[in-house]
């Protein structure tokens, strides 16, 4: 009860000292924010989504101190794991003009990499910046986590640091933009993440678990489809397989799974495929052929060995026989 009526006193108080104010000719005063005296950072990730290997993450780290303490001396970002080639600092300080648009001010030389250490050593009289690190994702790092350290220095001596993560690091692998053609490029293989032609096909015939075809029948709605080799042939209309391409496939279609990771689409921000997806995908009693496949369909696939599973969003299709098909897929064994 004591609590209860301090909330009421002060409440009380509040009113009448705004009542006071709100009768009085005199002006409030406002005194700016008074800056610390210490160097001061922060960071933020950039990126949304699963990390998957060789991508970029992407860091914005901030630094200041008063124009009266010091300047920035240099940048450092240390991850846990080496980053792959590419990865890099910017030399450029970003802000965002009224625009909209970010606007890059050089404030140092280009980053320096050594091992798992990325510098920015500032060449320009600088007490606040704020730059962009993008760690690419080594093979190293799969299946792993990932940290970083970002450290800055100033010229009073003084150093402050930030570690961001860790984040760990998807087990499954991304291709984009596999283009598929009808009695030309249409032999897919999970295990390889490549579209064969005939000829190419019987020289990876152990791999091949899909074949792309488009027929236009007035009996059904067949269309553009994904069909296993070792599937009915009545789903195979017109194909001769070649030598050895035998495999079958556990499939099923979905709409309305837009992977923005696939779609490479703005508009369908937020909607990540990630490994527990797979991990939890049971493909029990599904057919071995998808058919009349749509624009932003898609299809996950369990090949026969089971060593892996993938997920294939359509990007595109057209009437003259060909498509294109962007792949997330995860090895299993």
């Amino acid at each position: 009860m004591r609590t209860q009526s301090k909330y009421f006193n002060t409440a009380f108080l509040l009113v009448a000292a705004l009542s006071l104010v709100g009768t009085s000719c005199k002006k409030n005063t406002y005194a700016l924010p008074v800056a610390p005296d210490k160097l001061q950072d922060e960071a933020i990730k950039r990126t949304l989504g699963p990390n998957i290997v060789g991508q970029n993450i992407e860091f914005a780290y901030a630094m200041a101190i008063k124009p009266s303490k010091g300047k920035l001396v240099n940048c450092t970002a240390v991850a846990s794991i080496a980053g792959a080639p590419g990865t890099y600092m910017e030399n450029r300080s970003f802000y965002t003009a009224q625009t909209g648009a970010d606007v890059g001010v050089t404030v140092g030389s280009p980053s320096v990499t050594s091992g798992t250490t990325t510098t920015v050593t500032y060449n320009h009289d600088t007490s606040a910046a704020t730059l962009r690190y993008y760690y690419v994702i080594p093979e190293a790092a799969r299946g792993k986590t990932v940290s970083i350290k970002f450290t800055a220095t100033s010229s009073d001596g003084e150093s402050i640091s930030t570690t961001m993560g860790p984040y760990t690091i998807a087990v499954m692998d991304m291709k984009l933009n596999m283009a598929v053609s009808n009695n030309n490029l249409m032999y897919i293989s999970i295990a390889d993440s490549a579209v064969y032609n005939a000829a190419d096909a019987v020289a990876h015939a152990a791999s091949i678990d899909l074949v792309y075809l488009y027929r236009n029948l007035t009996t059904s709605a067949f269309n553009h489809a994904l069909v296993a080799p070792a599937a009915d042939p009545q789903y195979l209309p017109g194909v001769t397989l070649p030598a050895g391409v035998n495999r079958s496939a556990k499939m099923l279609k979905v709409f309305n799974l837009q992977d923005h990771n696939l779609a490479a689409n703005e508009q369908f921000g937020g909607t990540f495929i990630d490994d527990i997806d797979f991990q939890k995908l049971d493909l029990t009693g599904d057919p071995n052929f998808a058919l009349n496949l749509k624009l932003d369909a898609g299809v996950w696939v369990e090949t026969a060995d089971g060593k892996y599973r993938a997920y294939i969003f359509i990007n595109s299709v057209n009437t003259a026989g060909t498509a294109v098909i962007s792949m997330k897929r995860y090895a299993l064994k």
